[in-house]
């Protein structure tokens, strides 16, 4: 049965089909690798114990009558409603009791039922998508599957762990400065934060609405393709999937990171190499200058900071003492911005966004590093948050679609992951492009996972 899990979401959809394994039996498996591998990483905070029941009335359903991905599983980052599940935000502030359990499915997760899937669990998450990882929260933080000592990147921590230990093949997660696409690289698998608005929002508890994002992380590139076009059937996302890249165009950001203090040398070995791969496969690589990238990061977090505080400010009014201490200082950094700071930041948001547009206009796609590391290790945030350096948050101010996938790893064997952007709608020609490396390379493998707990020293 591990080939059927760790197979990809096609290939286990052609198994049910042609009655070479059923819906109960790929969602029975799952639920017993979770109680088996999940004690190291702690990425599940709610098992659905209704999934393999679920799953098990599509097996009744005749073939021609099933939708797409009938009895399939995904999870659901732990900021996403789901019906007759819980959602806690990770937070002892949320409103929602331990045990009380969302009334209807986000948006999100109703397109993904209606394409016949089953949500198999609910995924940690850093409190309310903020920051992390913190040691006040309802539950403990992920490790990160490579190496427990390690941590996954947040905030979709344990959707990103959950996918890389295989517990399930892909899992929603959001993306308001890098929250899909860091824990992606973090942890070795992909990472697919959509063109802003193409996947409805609804039903998720709200960070930052001008830049929060509803996408994928997977085990692979077309596992996220097939979930996209389920989130968002117009975006083809699949179409493209095995076609060639003869003729295409890539605009290489390398002097984004190649100098920056924070890139690990492996990183820019693992970009190059990137580069030279994409040649090889027929892209023609172009190097590009863009914008300096710490004047768009911060741009960018003005933005979250703002939104994100009057999102909160009345849960901070009521229930202060109940938020975590790194999450009320994150929040609490909004309110000494004034509404010019906002309209200084959304002002570099739309020029940055006019730029891109005007490279994508020449270029098929932009290649850039996800994080400019591997993960760091528990022990650096023993004092609080810090920070880590990634090349994302511009491409949530701007609403731009992006792909994160391993590239390669340090010299400490953790994985490490580049970055494709593409212009607005391009889902397919990203996703073509990843394919494309993906197959071309052997950076996609998986970690090996013990059954006991980590332990993590608490401050």
């Amino acid at each position: 049965m591990d080939d059927v899990l760790d197979s990809p979401l096609r290939r286990q959809q052609e198994l049910i089909a042609t009655g070479q394994v059923s819906a109960c039996e790929i969602a029975s498996a799952l639920v017993a690798r979770i109680e088996r591998r999940d004690g190291a990483i702690r990425s599940v905070v709610h098992l659905s114990p209704d999934a393999v029941a679920e799953a098990s009335r599509w097996d009744n359903v005749l073939p021609d009558d099933r939708p797409p991905l009938a009895g399939l599983c995904f999870g659901v980052k732990d900021i996403i409603d789901v019906h007759g599940q819980p959602t806690r935000c990770g937070s002892h502030a949320h409103p929602h009791a331990p045990g009380q359990a969302g009334h209807i499915d986000a948006a999100s997760v109703a397109a993904l039922r209606q394409a016949g899937m089953v949500p198999l669990a609910k995924l940690a998450t850093y409190e309310y998508a903020l920051t992390g990882p913190a040691f006040d929260q309802p539950n403990p933080p992920t490790c990160n599957p490579w190496d427990t000592s390690a941590i996954t990147g947040g905030s979709s921590s344990g959707s990103a762990a959950a996918v890389s230990a295989g517990l399930m093949r892909v899992a929603l997660g959001t993306d308001t400065g890098g929250s899909i696409r860091a824990p992606a690289a973090y942890c070795g698998v992909v990472g697919l934060k959509p063109t802003t608005g193409l996947v409805s929002a609804s039903g998720c508890f709200p960070l930052s609405q001008s830049l929060d994002v509803i996408g994928p992380l997977s085990a692979c590139v077309e596992d996220a393709a097939v979930i996209l076009e389920a989130l968002a059937p117009a975006s083809r996302a699949a179409a493209d999937i095995g076609q060639e890249l003869s003729g295409l165009r890539i605009a290489y950001a390398r002097d984004w990171f190649v100098d920056d203090p924070a890139a690990d040398p492996d990183l820019v070995r693992a970009m190059d190499d990137t580069a030279a791969l994409l040649s090889l496969l027929g892209a023609r690589i172009e190097l590009v200058t863009l914008p300096p990238y710490q004047r768009l990061e911060d741009a960018a977090t003005v933005i979250l900071q703002a939104e994100a505080l009057q999102n909160h400010l009345v849960g901070l009014r009521n229930r202060f003492e109940a938020y975590g201490k790194d999450a009320r200082r994150n929040l609490l950094t909004g309110a000494v911005l004034d509404e010019q700071d906002v309209v200084h930041a959304r002002g570099i948001a739309h020029r940055f966004r006019q730029e891109v547009d005007v490279l994508l206009a020449q270029h098929s796609a932009l290649l850039m590093p996800t994080t400019l590391g591997t993960a760091p290790k528990f022990t650096a945030f023993a004092d609080g948050a810090v920070w880590t350096a990634m090349r994302t948050m511009p491409f949530n101010m701007s609403g731009h679609p992006a792909i994160s996938l391993p590239c390669g790893f340090g010299a400490n064997g953790l994985p490490l992951g580049c970055q494709l952007v593409g212009a607005f709608g391009q889902e397919a020609l990203l996703c073509r492009l990843a394919y494309q490396l993906e197959q071309s390379s052997n950076h996609s493998a998986r970690p090996a996972i013990g059954a006991e707990p980590v332990s993590l020293d608490y401050p």
